[in-house]
């Protein structure tokens, strides 16, 4: 039998909750009951039990998406101003506890999907129990539910525990590149309803969910530099700024909601200090449900200025510069939070090659560059360019800012080829994807 053991307002992000805290004297667990408005007697009270994450929910983990999840869950509940998420301790990792799950990641780093890895660490796929939630939900005095969940278990375990549940929502997340493998495997394994939204080219800007990765391709990073993917939006002539250097908006809000997509499945998102001095990008997601990458500016001198958008706390931000770069710019930033990387110099500013070797060993498998011309030139020059993904837009401006700049090739045969093609259109605009296809020295 559950016992309410205290009831407190709660303010967050998302407006002030009720929460209401449930003792299990059976399992010693905690069931935390965030109540919206008053649900009491209520028809189709929108409702989420969100099992305890701590690496996802707490620690922002990028191998599940439970942490998105749960904040989605709680702005849509503040959205409509009524509902309840239910935190039920004790389930981590799908019931089998934090020090088993990591044991299961072990397995996973191996080869396992999350399925396997459990079952080859002796435990069960799934060992979590709902008739605990389910008399949380009782004691709130609600009519019927409306579920927020992928796991049509949970749905029927809930009906079983006697909870009206007239409907069942997904919780879609924009896929990362580290997590992709782990929700398909819910999908296919677990019969999860699509966790990822739909694959292109079936997506549409209706719904603000969407899976990538055949823009993205497969990333395969290697010991020296991440997978690096160039991403930019361009008009039909080629331009991706006017002659004043206006860029907003060249293309479409469903092209930018692919752009912050693809934010979302990598580990960064790379720009050169002169487009955040232009354009003062957050480089965040925003249009889509996921995780917004490190963000990292390459600025060989620090002229970064301390009040731009992308020194904020929504995401990380690293700077990697050279020895030009004072010690007091340098202190200046490290004040704001801002890691800094020195690498040597080359003659167009940083030495591409040193700040990618840099972060590739910080960790980081997946780069996606967004600009400006300056950088998207000067990494297909050196050949650090994994993949090719541009947006074109029904737009003539004639004179302006040229996507690509000038990379030394004098013959058509000595161009850079791009292999493997993946066309998409979303409302007027095309998005084109290709891989960058070895040279003659890399394929012997």
């Amino acid at each position: 039998m559950l016992t309410e053991a205290v009831r407190v307002p709660l303010p967050t992000p998302w407006g002030v909750f009720d929460v209401r805290a449930f003792e299990s004297p059976v399992h010693d667990h905690v069931y935390l009951a965030m109540v919206r408005g008053d649900v009491e007697s209520k028809q189709g009270v929108l409702a989420r039990l969100h099992s305890e994450c701590l690496t996802g929910d707490a620690l922002g983990s990028l191998r599940c998406d439970c942490g998105i999840q749960l904040r989605l869950a709680l702005r849509r509940i503040a959205a409509e101003d009524c509902g309840v998420l239910i935190y039920a301790t004790g389930q981590e990792g799908r019931g089998v506890g934090l020090v088993n799950k990591l044991r299961a990641y072990f397995e996973q780093d191996t080869g396992a999907d999350t399925l396997d890895a459990n079952l080859r660490l002796g435990l069960p796929v799934d060992g979590r129990t709902y008739d605990d939630a389910a008399a949380v939900l009782s004691a709130l005095k609600m009519q019927s539910v409306r579920l927020l969940t992928n796991n049509p278990k949970k749905v029927e375990s809930i009906r079983k525990a006697g909870i009206d549940v007239i409907a069942a929502e997904p919780l879609q997340t924009a896929p990362h590149a580290r997590n992709l493998g782990y929700l398909r495997t819910k999908e296919r394994r677990m019969d999860h309803l699509s966790p990822i939204g739909a694959a292109l080219p079936e997506w549409s800007k209706s719904s603000p969910v969407v899976d990538t990765s055949a823009l993205l391709g497969e990333v395969r990073a290697t010991a020296d530099r991440p997978y690096v993917v160039v991403k930019y939006a361009q008009t039909l002539d080629g331009r991706i700024a006017t002659s004043t250097g206006d860029a907003r908006w060249i293309s479409g809000e469903a092209e930018r909601g692919i752009s912050h997509a693809l934010r979302a499945a990598c580990d960064a998102v790379m720009v050169g200090v002169g487009t955040v001095i232009t354009d003062d990008p957050l480089l965040t997601v925003r249009l889509v449900p996921g995780a917004s990458p490190q963000r990292v500016v390459l600025d060989s001198t620090l002229r970064l200025p301390l009040t731009a958008q992308i020194l904020g706390n929504e995401a990380a931000t690293t700077v990697i510069t050279t020895a030009q770069a004072s010690d007091e710019r340098r202190a200046a930033l490290l004040a704001h939070g801002v890691k800094i990387h020195v690498v040597s110099a080359d003659t167009g500013g940083v030495c591409l090659a040193a700040a990618l070797a840099e972060l590739r060993a910080a960790g980081t498998q997946s780069l996606l560059v967004e600009g400006g011309g300056r950088v998207i030139t000067a990494m297909l020059r050196a050949g650090l360019v994994d993949r090719v993904v541009v947006g074109i837009a029904p737009t003539i401006i004639g004179a302006g800012t040229d996507a690509v700049g000038e990379l030394g090739i004098t013959a058509v045969a000595d161009g850079i080829r791009l292999v493997n093609r993946s066309v998409h259109v979303f409302d007027d605009d095309i998005v084109l994807a290709w891989d960058v296809a070895p040279t003659a020295a890399e394929s012997v």
